[in-house]
């Protein structure tokens, strides 16, 4: 499987229209740290592409990887940074005359009917309490607790021929012990982790940050990490300066991996 990076950005993405940081101003100029909202394109051999959150962003994402269309989606949770381009999506399947495809837990879904009740017209909703397949590999969702934020779900991917694992976790703090079990011993963990090290009390807060992150990555005794949902906070042009280990790296939109 082939995982491209469309955005790698926090619910505000970088720059920050008001802000004039260093990584902010670095964003305009040359747009090393320009993030959009977080989401991957899933590629796997002979089968159609799976997109993984649809943000505000879906239609600058899909110009930047030269797609007209995509027919399947993976919807971590309800908030407006992952589900906000569904409304495009759905009218871009209109003009077409074409449906696609959306998968997520139930909870899920009821929320985006909720706040988006006419897009099943065009996007036609499956629940995947029960796990999914796409190709050999098997999804599976779990409940995470998101702070302030309530609840996200993580998705864990089992490749049912060579033991392959990994997991994406874009929006998550304080897991309890059962939480982290399906992280545990993956050969990649994409994990949310909005700062380099956050100063607001935990109560007020929604998301890991860089240092809580390295922990949260040995305690899974995972191969390969890399950190995501970024904020304006971390400059991707100083990954070396955070001292992350070898296997620990920052994600930048566009990079592709291979699992």
């Amino acid at each position: 499987m082939q995982l491209t990076f469309l955005g790698t950005g926090d619910s505000l993405g970088t720059p920050r229209v008001y802000c004039d940081c260093q990584v902010c101003v670095e964003a305009r100029l040359t747009g090393m740290n320009r993030r959009y909202r977080s989401s991957l394109w899933l590629e796997e051999k002979d089968l159609p592409p799976l997109l993984l959150d649809c943000g505000p962003d879906w239609r600058i994402q899909m110009e930047a990887i030269g797609r007209r269309k995509v027919t399947q989606a993976l919807i971590t949770h309800a908030h407006m940074d992952h589900i906000a381009g569904l409304t495009e999506w759905a009218d871009s399947c209109r003009w077409q005359e074409e449906q696609a495809s959306i998968f997520a837990p139930l909870e899920v879904l009821n929320e985006v009917r909720t706040r988006y009740p006419w897009v099943e017209n065009q996007l036609k909703m499956y629940n995947i309490d029960n796990g999914m397949s796409y190709g050999k590999w098997r999804i599976w969702p779990w409940r995470v607790n998101h702070g302030k934020n309530g609840y996200s779900y993580a998705y864990r991917f089992d490749h049912q021929e060579d033991g392959q694992s990994w997991v994406y976790c874009s929006d998550a703090i304080n897991l309890t012990v059962e939480q982290l079990v399906p992280m545990q011993n993956v050969s990649l963990l994409v994990l949310g982790t909005s700062y380099v090290k956050e100063a607001f009390e935990m109560e007020t807060r929604s998301v890991y940050d860089m240092h809580e992150g390295l922990q949260l990555a040995a305690e899974t005794h995972s191969k390969r990490v890399i950190f995501t949902h970024l904020s304006h906070d971390v400059n991707v042009d100083m990954d070396m300066d955070y001292k992350l280990p070898s296997h620990v790296t920052l994600a930048k939109t566009g990079m592709k991996v291979e699992i």
